[in-house]
Order: structure tokens, then sequence, then C-alpha cells
């Protein structure tokens, strides 16, 4: 007979529960095994930040394991929470405790979970190279949020039958309220002003568009080391007489999801986008640069465009195409609310993640009874 979620014990290791897209799945896995009547645990490396007490809300026990600054502490405070609870799985959010989940998960007895978030590259290169590639290799299992990065984790040493998908999930609204006719189109691009979400490039491509005389208007939600730069450059560019709006950190996007036309990612890398996957959720077409998970989600041509990583000239294209043909918007954005809903919905994510279990416990799990 098979086990259920609910005949699971499995402990979490976070990182962080700080505002970022790791996080948010986090909070929706907990939440969908919560559902199932899984038993829970979350040892968290830090403390009093975003997502703790809508965790703690869930009724998941919280415990803080990070105060000391020397691994070995933590690793020891993590090892003894483990034993306390003995639980079926001890899984990680983050690639940079994956180790911490792996030892403990060897010392209590009970099979781990890495996790890779992100570009896995920049997560081995992050941990320095011995660690990351214990990250990778001494976990039972590892769960990828994309089929490129199970491909990548392979290719980097990692076991072959040791890599899973677990894709990242988003609620999907009930229904979107109609754009107001008569009204510029509106992009949006949203997350955190970094380096690596390539907003310059991205504005560029608007000036390129502004000296054609294609009419638009721009929000770029989100904040971070890049804004000053960013906001010089649109100054530069002319874009600041109110084609372009920076409207800072946002903690719900939805509104603007709802004021938006269509979603532009112009990142270097990325893993699976939260953004991407909620911008379809609510119906909107996507433009973005084709990398790491990104085809994955967004069907060229059909849910939106996809452009090469260095080509502004192809993004500014993309973009005046689908400004100038809202039939298209359309036609994509049904597509991609679609793709979400039958792929990457909330109510998909406890069937993944009981094959997930499955898989690690070497058994049949089933996601309700």
């Amino acid at each position: 007979m098979s086990r259920t979620l609910a005949d699971l014990r499995v402990t979490f290791i976070a990182g962080t529960l700080g505002q970022g897209g790791a996080e948010r799945q986090l909070y929706l896995i907990l939440r969908a095994l919560v559902g199932c009547g899984t038993k829970l645990r979350l040892l968290t490396l830090t403390a009093g930040e975003f997502w703790e007490p809508r965790i703690a809300e869930l009724g998941v026990p919280i415990e803080h394991v990070g105060a000391s600054p020397s691994r070995w502490m933590r690793l020891a405070r993590i090892v003894r929470a483990v034993r306390r609870e003995r639980p079926d799985i001890v899984q990680s959010q983050h690639f940079y405790a994956n180790l911490y989940a792996a030892a403990a998960g060897r010392l209590c007895g009970s099979p781990s979970i890495g996790a890779i978030r992100g570009n896995l590259d920049s997560e081995m290169a992050a941990s320095g190279r011995l660690l990351g590639s214990l990250g990778l290799r001494l976990p039972t299992a590892l769960a990828a949020n994309s089929a490129s990065a199970c491909v990548r984790a392979r290719d980097a040493g990692a076991r072959q039958a040791a890599v899973a998908m677990l894709p990242n999930a988003v609620a999907v609204p009930s229904g979107a309220e109609p754009r107001a006719a008569g009204k510029p189109p509106v992009l949006l691009t949203a997350g955190r002003l970094v380096p690596q979400k390539r907003v310059d490039r991205l504005l560029r491509a608007l000036g390129m568009l502004r000296a054609r005389g294609t009419p638009f208007r721009a929000m770029i939600a989100g904040d971070g080391p890049e804004r000053a730069a960013l906001a010089s450059q649109s100054e530069a560019l002319k874009l600041a007489n109110g084609s372009v709006a920076f409207v800072g950190r946002v903690d719900d996007l939805s509104q603007h999801y709802l004021r938006a036309d269509l979603l532009v990612l112009t990142s270097d890398h990325e893993g699976t986008p939260n953004v991407v996957l909620e911008a379809m959720a609510y119906g909107l077409p996507v433009v973005a640069t084709r990398v790491g998970g990104v085809p994955e989600v967004v069907e060229h041509e059909r849910t939106g465009i996809l452009v090469e990583r260095d080509d502004e000239a192809g993004l500014a294209s993309a973009l005046q195409r689908l400004i100038e043909d809202p039939q298209a918007r359309a036609q994509m954005g049904a597509a991609g609310r679609a793709r979400v809903e039958a792929l990457y919905s909330t109510e998909a994510l406890p069937g993944h993640l009981a094959r997930l279990y499955g898989s690690v416990l070497g058994e049949s799990i089933a996601a309700t009874r």
C-alpha cells in the first residue's frame, strides 16, 4: 500500500526568508504540503525576514539556526534539530544550504534533497569551488526548477538519476480586468535592479522605439544598486518625460499586471523566473531574452517572443510588433495563461512534490488519499 504526503515528515532548510523568488516558492511549497497534511518543520539561517510571519501563519514550526557565523556551529545546531524530528526527508531551498541538508541527512539517516534555483554556474561560484562541488554531489537528490538546469547539473557532475524537475508554481487569478481603450500600451519589467537583469538593455531598446515615434509607457518595478544609474540612463535617452516610470519595490505585483499589456525580461541569465509565470497567469504576452529556463516557459511565437541576449535591435522590433498588434497580444496572452494553468499552477504542486519524494524514497507517494 503506497503512502501519501500526509504520512511524511519533511524538514526544510532555508538560507534566507527574504523577498525573493526562491522564498516565494518555499512558501507555496509549504502551503501545498500543509494542505496535504504533511508534518513540516523549517530551519532558517536568518530571522525576522519577509516570509517568516507568512510561513508562521501556515502553522509551520520555524527554528532559527544561523546565529553563529561558524558553519560548523550552524551544522551542529541543524543536526540536533534534524535528529529530534527524524524526518523522512531533509530538503534545502537554496543551493548554498545544500551541504547543511546533505550532512544533516547523512548523520541522521534521512535522505536529502538539494536545490538548484537559478544559474548553476553562478551558484557554484558563489559557494566556492570545493563547497559548490560538494553542494552539487552530496545530497541524495537535487531538485531544479528547469530542464536546462537539470542538464547543466548532470554535466557538472551530479549523478544522472539524482536530478529531478520541480517546476515553479504560481497562483492563477480567477480573471483579469480589461485594459482601458485608447491608452498607449504599457510595458512592465519587474525584479531586483542588479546587473544580471540588464534593464540597461531594455532602456536602449525603448530609446529606439521613442526615436521611431512608437507610443508606449513602461513601468520598471523593483529596487537595487543599479537604480540611480538606470534613472540617469533613462534621462539621457529622453525617456524620463513620462514614457518610463521607476515605481520602486513592489511587494504585490498583481495591480501592475492588471495595468500592463505585456511583460519584458532582458536578463543575462535566469532559472525559471517567477515574474514570467505570474505575468502569463494574468494573460500577458512576454518578450524575453532566450536564457536559462525561459524558453521552457515562453513558447516563441505562441505565448510571447524570444530574442537573443545581445540583440537589442531585435528586442526593440519584438516590442514594437506587440505594441502595434493588440490581437497578437491577446492571443499570446490567452495561450500563456492556459500554459500556466496546465503546467505551473499551485494546484499541480502537490503532484510534483509527491513524485519528487517518491523518487527519493524509492516508493510510490500519492498526493492525497
